[in-house]
């Protein structure tokens, strides 16, 4: 067959595309069987590149190697363009298009690259040492041959092959900043700072390199050397990055805090350095509370900065208030907060923060106006209809609230949510029974409780149920059922079941424990009820009053007068109703029961 020219073949293609098109009288072109492969395989490149059919492209390869088995360029696109799912398919096509065409230095080089893709670093080292021999004026050849050997663990071998690139190609920055790692992972220190000392003296105005330099002096502890090339780097650029980030890692690995906040203002107050990280490091420092206190000021500029420089976006502004809150600013942090309730789009968060603060402050009023303006804008918020029924449950406004808890259950999306706000409805209730009980009293409940206390107790419980059908073991709900149902002495046993399953439950809880033992003491296990008591009064620290009335009336009735009068004192001091304390006072001592035989 004689040669074809470029210029036959050019025709060739352009007859074929024709015939294609239905220009032809068929619309399957005929060739002789030499030109099959290539037509099927430039209709393949067409499709992948122009078409971005590669599914299509992949059956026309496929076919190309069928009418020709021989031809190298289909097995190198079906490998190179990612067309077969695993590594090692990759792997045998490229192999395949190499040997079909040693010559050509693409098949070979992506041979290679698919053997380190694959992971099968040992067969590639072999054709990098290849590519290397036959093609030694490429430097990145010399470039992954020492990564490979780096990563067979033969440093030494990889510091021979960069060796030998600067042999041949002199100092390619690339390279060098390789040949440095290798030697301070092989403790080649000195080593690794001639070669720095180099690139310095190569380019003495290129900051970067004094910057390695002072790392390498930091590592070989030649503090003063490694300080000298930091301020160099910063003479020729005080402002860049990469030399401020280096000069901090230097400061924190001398823990030299101060020198290093001071940097870090720096930082703060570059552009380059991205707002993300600046947040995160603000964190780091702030996760000690230890380190919080010792350098709260040059924290607290590290914070002003970037209020100042960011004053609009939400992470700053969480960052700034939560810092604030941390200091005990909280009037501050709430008039930050309060600055930017107005932003556009408005911002949740943002009111949920000054309800909360507000709420701490015990501001009802305020609070009210702030749930009021968010239920505005954001309706379908139940955490907002929520803090509407804390607020009017606060205000005394029992009615209020049980509307507003109720409103909330239209936004209630699972039955553990509906738990707990059928619990919150059910104190409300309880809240109201008891404040139109003007002679209440906790210990004698069942005796000062009049008509308008039954009934709205009856709506307590009646929520209690509902909760507990969301959520049978909401240990809020168990323990306030319970214990509500001890001070009426009525279904004293229904109600040990109940706070028997919240202390199993929970984990040492004095409110819990409290609960159970007075539901002992109710039933008249007086003894069981002590020990608990006792516990939960050791696991309280002495801060509940209510506990230590409970306790002190445990010991008055075992007999041991003396020390319960000691608890009902200290729960005067910690704030419970003097003229209960009084009453209790004045009773007469119980006579200790005589020990059992």
């Amino acid at each position: 067959m004689k040669r074809l020219t470029a210029t036959t073949v050019l025709c060739l293609l352009l007859f074929s595309a024709a015939f294609v098109a239905g220009k032809g009288p068929s619309a399957v072109p005929e060739y002789p069987d030499s030109l099959r492969s290539v037509w099927l395989y430039t209709e393949g490149i067409k499709q992948n590149t122009i078409a971005g059919d590669s599914v299509r492209a992949r059956e026309l390869f496929l076919e190309a190697i069928r009418s020709d088995s021989t031809y190298a360029p289909a097995y190198y696109e079906l490998a190179a363009n990612g067309m077969y799912a695993t590594p090692d398919e990759a792997v045998e096509l490229a192999r395949k298009a190499f040997r079909l065409d040693t010559t050509n230095k693409w098949y070979h080089q992506f041979y290679g690259q698919a053997l380190i893709y694959a992971g099968r670093y040992d067969e590639a080292l072999k054709v990098y040492r290849r590519l290397q021999t036959e093609n030694p004026k490429d430097p990145d050849n010399y470039r992954i041959l020492a990564a490979l050997y780096e990563q067979k663990q033969s440093p030494v071998m990889a510091l021979v092959t960069l060796d030998s690139a600067e042999l041949r190609f002199g100092r390619i920055p690339l390279l060098s900043a390789m040949k440095r790692r290798l030697l301070v992972a092989t403790n080649q220190i000195d080593k690794a700072v001639v070669e720095a000392r180099a690139m310095v003296e190569a380019a003495p105005y290129e900051a970067q390199h004094h910057v390695v330099l002072g790392d390498l002096y930091a590592i070989a502890k030649k503090d003063s050397l490694a300080r000298a090339e930091y301020d160099r780097a910063l003479q020729i650029d005080s402002t860049n990055v990469q030399t401020l980030m280096a000069l901090a890692d230097f400061h924190a690995g001398r823990q030299d805090y101060r020198a290093l906040l001071a940097v870090t203002r720096q930082l703060f107050q570059s552009d380059e350095l991205p707002l993300e990280t600046k947040i995160k490091r603000f964190g780091q420092f702030t996760s000690d509370t230890r380190f919080y206190r010792e350098y709260y000021f040059q924290l607290n500029d590290l914070a002003s900065t970037l209020a100042i420089r960011y004053p609009d976006d939400k992470r700053v502004v969480e960052l700034y208030a939560g810092h604030l809150i941390a200091s005990g600013e909280l009037e501050q942090a709430l008039a930050l907060y309060k600055n930017h309730l107005a932003d556009q789009p408005p911002v949740e968060d943002y009111f949920r923060a000054v309800i909360d603060i507000e709420s701490y402050l015990q501001h009802p009023d305020s609070v009210d106006k702030y749930v009021t303006r968010a239920l505005e804008l954001f309706p379908a918020k139940i955490d907002f209809h929520i803090s509407k029924g804390h607020v009017m449950s606060y205000a005394k406004q029992y009615d209020k609230a049980v509307r507003a808890y109720r409103e909330s259950l239209r936004f209630a999306d699972t039955d553990s949510l509906k738990g707990v706000i059928w619990g919150m409805i059910g104190d409300a209730w309880h809240q109201k029974a008891i404040a139109g009980t003007p002679e209440w009293d906790e210990g004698r409940a069942a005796q000062t409780a009049g008509g308008s206390y039954r009934k709205e107790m009856k709506e307590c419980y009646k929520a209690y149920e509902r909760s507990l059908g969301y959520w049978k073991d909401n240990p809020v709900v168990l323990n306030n059922y319970a214990y509500f149902l001890s001070l009426e002495e009525r279904n004293l046993e229904r109600a040990l079941t109940m706070s028997s399953r919240v202390v199993a439950l929970t984990d040492n809880n004095p409110t819990y424990l409290d609960t159970h033992g007075w539901v002992l003491f109710k039933l008249g296990r007086t003894d069981e009820a002590k020990k608990i008591l006792q516990k939960a009064v050791a696991l309280d620290g002495q801060k509940s009053p209510e506990l230590m009335v409970h306790y002190g009336d445990i010991l008055h009735l075992l007999g041991e007068q003396f020390m319960a009068e000691i608890y009902w004192r200290r729960a005067l001091e910690k704030g419970y109703d003097a003229g209960q304390i009084e009453q209790r006072l004045k009773q007469p001592a119980v006579k200790k029961p005589e020990p059992k035989e």
